[in-house]
């Protein structure tokens, strides 16, 4: 993987790694770089960050002001080279140690020195190497921290362990994640959907701009007329406009284990997006073994995500009956399964029961994840037979879903990437 692919890129000697940008060097600040530093000597330079210091780089550099520091902030996380706490022989000591404000400070160094994207990537790899989840509880760490999907997703992993003290601070950390989203995320999906509803209420008297002229040339093609070389429109199709009152129900049945982390977070923002909408009746269920229905609380996304417990087995033929319950509308109805389908219930029972929703006119949909990564492991004898049922299951991207969604209100083929 190059260096403009991954924001961290670490030296194959087991030093710190070099976060990427597009500059020169190929080093956040290059442009301000120690000018104790030659031309000629700019490419040790380069390599003495890479390396990590130490007898063995053979460089001979010596770096000193932001150089030394950002080297400093790099060897806390990256300098024993082994991650979790592994040293090897002649490596560096490192390490952020046990205090929150020890971590706190680096924290902020990090910012100081490496744009927004690495300072996630190395957040993320401090909690993994550094088993700094414990550390996360403390309220001056969570000021520090750059907020993101990521981090709302350890957050709510560590909800129940979570001391009174802190937990107002991850609030307000995890609503600027989920603020930031729905600023992104509402106005598209919005627009979106309310195209997809207007479209699907079709009207037989539309006003000109209204026409949906498709579907009604090709319901008068029996009144072509070759000779002026045109159809007659006896009846018009037209686009209706889509009622205030509820013309759609939309379930979001949400796998609630740890590896769904950030597409918990995502649902949760779409969720109560499509609750703001009258014309649509959204419903939000999470589960593992159990299943919580949190539909009373999608005014604040929020509050639903910490009402989510993370991790544990999973049941999906459990919460398939439970959503299948709540159904009255079939023809009126999609059901989004956000699952990676490892199945911890009865697996025959799970595909009767889609099978029994999408014969009654259920719209299915099952997203193997709704986030960035992509997919992630995921059980593919379950995936294929439900798309064996005209379920196909595939990863989805935030800014994917509003078209999925739109395709499902609508009846038409799913997007699948």
């Amino acid at each position: 993987m190059t260096s403009t692919e991954n924001p961290v890129v670490r030296g194959e000697a087991g030093g710190a790694p070099v976060p990427g940008a597009a500059n020169s060097a190929g080093l956040p600040g290059a442009a301000a770089a120690d000018t104790a530093h030659p031309a000629g000597g700019e490419r040790l330079r380069r390599w003495r960050m890479v390396l990590g210091g130490g007898e063995g780089d053979g460089t001979g550099c010596v770096l000193s002001g932001r150089d030394a520091a950002m080297d400093g902030a790099l060897a806390s996380l990256y300098g024993g080279g082994g991650g979790k706490g592994e040293r090897k022989a002649g490596a560096r000591s490192a390490g952020l140690g046990g205090s929150a404000p020890h971590v706190a400070r680096w924290l902020g160094d990090i910012r100081t020195y490496f744009p927004s994207s690495v300072v996630q990537v190395m957040q993320r790899d401090a909690i993994e190497r550094l088993g700094l989840s414990t550390l996360l509880l403390e309220p001056e760490m969570l000021e520090a921290v750059e907020p993101d999907v990521h981090l709302v997703g350890t957050l709510l992993s560590l909800n129940k362990a979570m001391p009174d003290t802190t937990k107002e601070t991850a609030r307000a950390v995890v609503r600027k994640v989920v603020e930031q989203l729905e600023k992104k995320l509402a106005a598209r999906t919005r627009a979106t959907l309310t195209g997809a509803l207007d479209r699907s209420a079709r009207i037989s008297r539309p006003r000109h701009h209204d026409i949906d002229w498709n579907r009604t040339i090709r319901a008068n093609l029996k009144n072509y007329l070759p000779e002026y070389r045109t159809v007659v429109p006896e009846r018009l199709i037209g686009y209706g406009r889509a009622a205030q009152s509820v013309k759609k129900e939309v379930i979001l049945c949400i796998d609630q284990s740890g590896s769904m982390a950030a597409s918990v977070v995502y649902a949760s923002v779409f969720g109560a997006v499509l609750a703001s909408m009258r014309s649509i009746a959204t419903r939000l269920v999470v589960f593992d073994t159990a299943v919580v229905d949190l539909t009373d609380q999608l005014d604040d996304p929020v509050d639903v995500l910490f009402g989510t417990q993370l991790g544990g087995g999973t049941d999906i033929n459990r919460a398939l009956a439970y959503c299948q319950s709540k159904i009255t509308r079939p023809a009126d109805t999609v059901v989004v399964l956000i699952s990676d389908l490892y199945e911890g219930g009865i697996r025959n029972e799970m595909l009767k029961r889609v099978a029994a929703m999408k014969g009654a006119g259920v719209e299915f949909v099952t997203l193997l994840a709704l986030s960035d990564e992509g997919a992630p492991a995921y059980d593919h004898e379950h995936a294929a037979a439900l798309a064996a049922l005209g379920a196909p299951a595939f990863a989805c991207t935030p800014d994917l879903f509003p078209e999925v969604m739109a395709a499902a209100l609508e009846k038409r083929p799913l997007p699948v990437p």
